[in-house]
């Protein structure tokens, strides 16, 4: 069950505007990534569906979430299906996102009101997933589908709507103010963020500062 409600994960993606994006197999190296982004400032984190046996280290990343980083809501990604949801949800899965829009998704998610991030490529699918509850919206691949300049030309006939882009992100004042000015809600940031430099080398001070700097940038620009 989830310890955040869809609402409190709005807030806390708005009010801190990052969320580092990760995947890895090893648990240890996934406490240490979590660990690092908590204490960096983030308070939302989102770990990857990819490779096998996946949902067995998010079981696991969730309990000492709960025990050790009270305060972050732990979410999943590139969930594609109602069926990987329900598993996901029942190991405590505080949001959902997915690359592409899937209706049976929001239904097993609004039923429990949980979190629910579509991969939205368009204004119609956008409006489509609000209709389907949907509090914040992804645009994926953020860069491709448009950049920032989609995501101001959406808000200008939609201001309403809360847009959450992963893909073409950096943790840099230039990329992230052009982002933020455009109107986004909160940014995903993958290896821009959590570089493979950084797991290799076990530098995790390096990814809290590096954390810290891009969550200050953000409320600068706010």
């Amino acid at each position: 069950m989830s310890k955040f409600s869809r609402i409190d994960v709005s807030l806390k993606m708005k009010e801190t505007g990052i969320v580092p994006v990760f995947y890895h197999a090893d648990v240890e190296i996934c406490k240490q990534v979590l660990k690092a982004c908590y204490e960096g400032g983030a308070r939302v984190f989102e770990f990857t569906n990819r490779g096998d046996f996946a949902h067995e280290v998010f079981g696991e990343l969730t309990k000492y979430v709960r025990q050790e980083l009270p305060e972050m809501a732990m979410g999943v990604g590139s969930i594609i299906d109602a069926a990987t949801t329900a598993l996901y949800m029942q190991l405590g899965a505080d949001f959902i996102v997915s690359p592409i829009l899937n209706e049976e998704m929001a239904k097993m998610c609004n039923r429990r009101k949980v979190s629910w991030s579509p991969g939205c490529g368009s204004l119609s699918e956008i409006s489509k997933a609000e209709e389907l509850g949907a509090e914040v919206v992804k645009i994926f691949p953020g860069q491709q589908v448009g950049g920032p300049e989609f995501v101001k030309a959406v808000k200008g006939p939609c201001p309403w709507s809360s847009i959450m882009p992963t893909g073409g992100v950096e943790p840099t004042e230039e990329n992230l103010s052009r982002w933020f000015k455009a109107g986004v809600h909160c940014v995903g940031m993958g290896s821009q963020l959590i570089s493979k430099e950084v797991i290799a080398s076990g530098n995790y001070a390096s990814l809290t500062e590096t954390v810290k700097k891009a969550i200050a940038i953000v409320h600068k620009l706010k």
